[in-house]
């Protein structure tokens, strides 16, 4: 039996990603990461509907939330920050508590943006 290798993909036909770094604005800290995600997840659905979520390849990082400061990063298709961006105007409570989800900014690293960002 032969084994054959798959061809990589080419760096052109690659989905070129981007991180946002995000900050919550409420009067109660939110330490729980599963609501922030949920909320994230809900409003970028109920705004880009199943289609555009699904191209916009939302993934909320677990890893680089911090509950102290309320900031976190999101990784998102290069295409679809600006709709992201108008998703997280959405969200007005986190685990019925007053809250805002603010845009830090964005960068096509994740290194820099925690430099940038979350410091």
């Amino acid at each position: 039996m032969i084994k054959k290798r798959l061809k990589p993909i080419l760096p052109t036909l690659k989905e070129r990603k981007r991180y946002l770094a995000y900050n919550i604005i409420s009067k109660k800290p939110i330490s729980s990461f599963k609501h922030v995600e949920e909320q994230i997840n809900a409003k970028s659905l109920e705004y880009l509907g199943q289609l555009g979520y699904a191209e916009a390849g939302i993934s909320v990082l677990k890893s680089r939330f911090k509950p102290k400061l309320q900031k976190g990063i999101i990784r998102v298709n290069n295409n679809h920050t600006d709709n992201l961006k108008a998703a997280l105007t959405f969200i007005r409570n986190i685990n019925s508590k007053e809250a805002i989800v603010k845009s830090l900014g964005v960068s096509g690293m994740i290194k820099k943006a925690e430099e940038r960002y979350l410091r």
